[in-house]
């Protein structure tokens, strides 16, 4: 069962409302008031998933490790990320004496700044896309490792050793990862024939079989995984997180941070993660499509369903996944680190590039 695009025309129904509703007079009072209202959303989307995405990892690394986690602070600690939240906005923000204020200041709203912009373009359903670029996925390539400048700042302005060698690992590491999610998102340019991250999840319309992970052989599977991997490095998590480790360098880039700078530095890496997430989901597995078996009785049912609901479901799969990796593997050494990518991932990524290049010239997509 092929879901129509007709059906479903990408406008942006709230803001089509506001703009009938202020009438064609009033058109850039009307513009204002629908994008004041997606950047409000983004906010509360972020705040919430954010908390949610906090005390998700925190029960997974427990059951992981055959314990509990949080269990006072609300039923199961369900509210313990909400008591740090709080916590964390009121405690005092304290500077090193020596350190650049105007930068140190600045560097954490860097990360942030590049987590709403890729926010603002990813397709949560039909009609929940802030904006729809005909380059989206270049745009992406661009904004994903302008969170860079702000862990270079951030270690520089310090005036601190430890926070120095952080920024300098997670530059060096997201810059050489960044190649291989690049080649991974230009993989399924090539499949797709399509840049904008809508036209993409149309273009794996109809059964779970037409999904690019699927959908093109060994090179969909493979540039997924690849882009995962990928993915857990450029967002410094466990075992790529070199830029932070406890053992050797206290906290890295954000050692000398506290209150609410050190929580917009975490709140941006557990957004990196859902964003990184969102895109296999967009990107290779349907997004917000619903899955479909080709069985009518099955499949009228699971059309049904919100598609920003199995967006959702698809995007924290893979974040399970993300956790489940970080929870598993032990840190790599720096080295081991950046061999992996030079030495396998990339020519892996590289490789699969060409070959789904030769599955297109020669029609052997499925």
């Amino acid at each position: 069962m092929e879901i129509d695009i007709n059906k479903y025309p990408t406008t942006n129904a709230i803001g089509d409302y506001v703009r009938q509703l202020m009438g064609v007079e009033h058109k850039l009072l009307a513009t204002v008031i629908d994008y004041s209202m997606a950047a409000l959303g983004l906010v509360i989307f972020v705040s919430i998933t954010a908390l949610f995405l906090v005390y998700a990892e925190r029960k997974v690394c427990a059951h992981f490790q055959a314990r509990l986690g949080p269990m006072r602070v609300g039923y199961h600690g369900i509210l313990q990320a909400l008591a740090d939240g709080v916590k964390l906005f009121f405690k005092e923000g304290l500077r090193p004496k020596d350190s650049d204020a105007v930068v140190f200041y600045l560097a954490p709203m860097i990360p942030m700044m590049a987590t709403f912009l890729i926010l603002s373009i990813l397709p949560f359903d039909h009609h929940l896309q802030v904006t729809d670029l005909d380059g989206g996925i270049l745009f992406v390539i661009a904004i994903s490792g302008f969170s860079t400048f702000g862990l270079l700042t951030a270690g520089w302005a310090s005036n601190n050793k430890y926070s120095m060698i952080g920024s300098m690992r997670a530059a060096a590491q997201m810059i050489s990862y960044e190649i291989s999610v690049a080649l991974s998102l230009l993989l399924v340019v090539l499949l797709s024939g399509e840049t904008s991250l809508m036209k993409i999840v149309y273009s794996q319309q109809g059964t779970v079989a037409d999904w690019w992970i699927f959908k093109a052989p060994v090179a969909g599977f493979l540039g997924a995984v690849v882009f995962t991997i990928s993915s857990i490095a450029e967002t410094n998590r466990g075992p790529f997180d070199m830029a932070e480790a406890e053992s050797e360098l206290t906290a890295g880039f954000h050692t000398e941070y506290s209150g609410i700078t050190f929580s917009m530095f975490f709140l941006a890496e557990f957004m990196a993660m859902f964003i990184a997430s969102a895109l296999v989901a967009t990107c290779f597995l349907g997004g917000f499509l619903a899955p479909q078996f080709g069985v009518d009785a099955l499949d009228s049912l699971l059309i049904l369903v919100p598609g920003f609901v199995w967006f959702l479901i698809k995007a924290y799969a893979v974040i399970f996944v993300f956790m489940w990796i970080r929870w598993t593997f032990p840190r790599l050494r720096v080295d081991q680190l950046m061999a992996f990518e030079w030495k396998f991932l990339l020519p892996v990524a590289l490789l699969n590039l060409v070959f789904g290049a030769v599955l297109v010239a020669m029609g052997w997509i499925l």
